[in-house]
């Protein structure tokens, strides 16, 4: 499994979204004027990232469904 392409973009994409939610967290815990301009746009960001990857997992497990992967 580790040697399928899907998975390598499947774990980079759930880190990814798992790095911007920490830095969300941390901004948002810290405060301040970052955070005020920032915070929202932080987390489009993650939903962006969480529905790209959530988009690869269901097209993995489709495609593995279909005997195509």
């Amino acid at each position: 499994m580790l040697r399928e392409p899907f998975f390598i973009v499947i774990t980079i994409a759930v880190l990814v979204v798992l790095g911007i939610l920490l830095f969300g967290i941390g901004t948002f815990a810290k405060g301040g004027d970052f955070n005020r301009r920032n915070a929202n746009r932080i987390m489009r960001w993650r939903i962006y990232a969480q529905a790209f990857a959530v988009l690869i997992i269901v097209i993995f497990a489709w495609g593995r469904s279909q005997g195509w992967i």
